[in-house]
C-alpha cells in the first residue's frame, strides 16, 4: 500500500478511526442490541429470561475459549486478514439467525457464527491494532477507538427498537447482516495496516522522538507457564473478571429491566443510550487519566461510578432516575475497555499484548460468564432483579480491592 508522506503523518488517527468504526458494529450491533432483542426471542421461543441469558453467555465462553488462539494469530499474522475473517463470519451469523426456528438453532448460531465473527472482527483485533500504532498516546488511542462500541449503545438500542417494532425481529437481523458486510469489509480492506513499519513509520502517528522509558520491553516473548506465575496477571484477571460479569449483566438486562417497570419498548432502549452517550466520555476521560497519572486511578473511579449508578438504579421509582442511573453507571463502564487495553500493554508488552489478552479471556471466563445467566435466574425466581443487582455491586468492592495490588511499576521485566 503506497501512502504520501502527509497522509503518513496522521495514518495513526487513521486506523484509530477505523478501529472506531469497526468496534461500532463488532461490539455495539450484538451486544448492545440483544437487551432489546431480549424479550422478542423469549416469546418466539416460548423461553424464560434465563433461557434466553444463556445464548448471549454462550458468545461469551466461545469468544473466551478461542481467545488465546486468536491472539497469537495477531501476534503473527495480518491483522486485516483476521479482521476480514470475522467480518464474513458475523454478517453471516445475523443471516441466520434471521432464519432460525427453534431455540437450538438461536443457540448454534450464536455460539459459532456470532462467537467467532465478532471476536475476530473487533475487540481483540482492533485493541491489537491500536496498540500497535501507538506508545506514548496509547490511552487516548484506545480511548478514542472504543468510543465505536459506546456510540454504538446511544444509537443501536433505539434503532433495534423501531426496527423489532415496525418489522419484526428477523429483519432487524437482516439489517444487520447487510450493514456489516457492506460497511465494513471495504473499509477494512482498504485501510487496516497491521503496524507502523509496514509504511516505514514510528507509532503515534509519525513521530520521531518517543520517550519509550515506562514502556515495558516488547522484546519479552510470553509463554503460557510465564503469565500462570505471573501475580500482575491473575489480579488483572480477577479485577475485569468482576467487572465484565456486572457489565454484561447490566446492560443485557437493562431494558427487560425497565420495561418491567411499565415503560414501552421505545421508552425503554433509550435509557440504555444514555448510559452508552454518557461511556463515550468516559472513554476518552479514562484514556487521559491512564496517559498522564496512573490506571489503578482510572480504575478506581470506574468503579465507583458504576456502584453509584448501580445504586440509583437499584431505588430508582422513575423515569428521570433510571435516566440518571444509567448515566452515571455508563460513565464508569465507558472506561473499562480502554483502560484494560492499556493496563495490559504497559504491563506484559507489545510483543506479547495479543497473546496475553488471549489467554486472559479463558482466566476470566468462569467470573464473567456467570452474570447475565444469574440475574436472569434470579428474575425468573423472585420476579425482580433485586438481589442480583445487590450481590453486583459487593462484586464491585472485591475488583477495587484487586486492583491495589497490581503493581504498575513492574512491567514485563517480571
Amino acid at each position: 500500500m503506497s501512502t504520501s508522506k502527509t497522509n503518513k503523518l496522521y495514518y495513526g488517527w487513521n486506523i484509530v478511526a477505523v478501529a472506531f468504526f469497526v468496534d461500532f458494529i463488532a461490539v455495539g450491533f450484538f451486544f448492545y442490541s440483544y437487551g432489546v432483542f431480549f424479550k422478542a426471542l423469549a416469546v418466539e421461543f416460548g423461553g424464560s429470561r434465563l433461557d434466553v441469558a444463556i445464548g448471549i453467555t454462550l458468545v461469551n465462553i466461545v469468544s473466551a475459549v478461542i481467545a488465546p488462539f486468536l491472539g497469537k494469530s495477531l501476534d503473527s499474522y495480518p491483522i486485516r486478514k483476521v479482521m476480514l475473517f470475522g467480518t464474513v463470519n458475523l454478517s453471516v451469523g445475523f443471516l441466520a439467525l434471521s432464519f432460525i426456528g427453534t431455540q437450538w438453532q438461536l443457540y448454534l448460531i450464536l455460539a459459532t457464527l456470532i462467537a467467532v465473527g465478532s471476536s475476530a472482527m473487533g475487540g481483540l483485533s482492533t485493541a491489537k491494532l491500536v496498540t500497535n500504532w501507538f506508545i506514548k498516546k496509547r490511552g487516548r488511542a484506545l480511548g478514542i477507538a472504543t468510543m465505536g462500541i459506546s456510540l454504538s449503545g446511544v444509537v443501536m438500542p433505539i434503532v433495534s427498537a423501531w426496527i423489532i417494532e415496525a418489522y419484526g425481529w428477523r429483519i432487524g437481523f437482516m439489517v444487520f447482516a447487510a450493514v456489516t458486510l457492506v460497511g465494513v469489509y471495504p473499509i477494512v480492506s482498504r485501510f487496516v495496516v497491521t503496524s507502523p513499519a509496514d509504511l516505514g513509520m514510528l507509532p503515534d502517528s509519525g513521530l520521531a522522538n518517543i520517550d519509550t522509558s515506562s514502556i515495558a520491553d516488547d522484546s519479552k516473548q510470553w509463554h503460557l507457564k510465564d503469565a500462570m506465575t505471573n501475580r500482575n496477571f491473575w489480579l488483572v484477571v480477577i479485577t475485569f473478571g468482576l467487572l465484565f460479569c456486572c457489565m454484561g449483566a447490566t446492560l443485557t438486562h437493562m431494558v427487560p429491566r425497565v420495561t418491567d417497570m411499565g415503560f414501552s419498548l421505545t421508552m425503554a432502549a433509550p435509557i440504555l443510550s444514555f448510559g452508552a452517550a454518557t461511556g463515550v466520555i468516559g472513554k476518552f476521560v479514562y484514556g487521559m487519566i491512564t496517559d498522564y497519572w496512573s490506571a489503578r486511578l482510572a480504575i478506581w473511579t470506574a468503579i465507583f461510578s458504576q456502584f453509584v449508578g448501580q445504586l440509583i438504579l437499584l431505588y430508582a421509582d422513575s423515569y428521570w432516575q433510571l435516566a440518571l442511573g444509567a448515566s452515571v453507571f455508563g460513565f464508569g463502564m465507558g472506561g473499562i475497555v480502554p483502560i484494560h487495553g492499556s493496563l495490559v500493554s504497559s504491563l506484559f508488552g507489545q510483543a506479547g499484548f495479543g497473546y496475553i489478552m488471549g489467554l486472559m479471556r479463558p482466566a476470566m471466563l468462569p467470573v464473567m460468564v456467570t452474570g447475565i445467566p444469574f440475574a436472569g435466574w434470579i428474575y425468573d425466581t423472585n420476579g425482580n432483579y433485586d438481589v442480583a443487582f445487590k450481590v453486583f455491586m459487593g462484586l464491585y468492592l472485591l475488583s477495587a480491592m484487586a486492583v491495589s495490588f497490581i503493581d504498575e511499576k513492574a512491567g514485563a521485566a517480571h
